[in-house]
């Protein structure tokens, strides 16, 4: 029985440090998804005041994939964005991200707001263990411009150069415009 006693609380403490670990893996992407949104909103913000939307538009095609990389590199994480409706082709979700977005969808449509919608699981994958992490990116003001219903024809233009699959418009104000993605793989302790 003292046997018995021991193992379930070698699996207890374990399954705690699961938890505890996952919680500070969550905490971690939170941080460095407040991180990546802060750096991206200052850039197209800076650029949409200095040389209006095809600025902003600029900073989006070249810089947008740049802090993502930079902050990847710096972090060890993987860090980017993703949508059900991408504008760039090489952003379109994955299988996990696709279903974890289609869920942001479905709970969206029943009035959650998309600044609110979070998901964060350690998954396995090909290679082990990878900690995922998703932070919808609601459709904000500035959005709109290259986004929403009512984008001006020179825009469109450039956004077609730039993007020829692109999907990415028709958003109003509010809407679930996509989601932050991060990812991490976990050695065998799941760390």
């Amino acid at each position: 029985m003292f046997k018995g006693v021991v193992a379930g609380l070698g699996f207890l403490l374990l399954c705690g440090t699961a938890v505890a670990d996952e919680a500070a893996l969550k905490a971690r992407a939170a941080e460095l998804t407040a991180e990546y949104a802060k750096e991206l909103k200052a850039a197209i913000s800076g650029a949409m005041a200095k040389g209006g939307p095809l600025g902003a538009l600029d900073i989006c095609n070249r810089q947008a994939p740049k802090i993502a990389a930079d902050l990847s590199k710096s972090s060890g994480w993987s860090i980017g964005r993703t949508s059900l409706k991408p504008r760039n082709a090489a952003s379109a979700p994955d299988d996990y991200e696709r279903k974890v977005m289609e869920g942001f969808a479905a709970r969206f449509a029943k009035g959650e707001k998309p600044d609110t919608l979070v998901s964060a699981a350690t998954v396995e994958d090909k290679g082990g263990k990878t900690f995922r992490f998703m932070k919808a990116i609601p459709t904000g003001e500035m959005c709109l411009t290259c986004h929403g219903l009512n984008v001006a024809p020179e825009l469109k233009q450039k956004i077609a150069q730039l993007y020829p699959k692109d999907q990415a418009t028709g958003f109003k104000l509010g809407d679930l415009r996509g989601a932050f993605t991060l990812k991490k793989a976990l050695d065998e302790a799941g760390k």
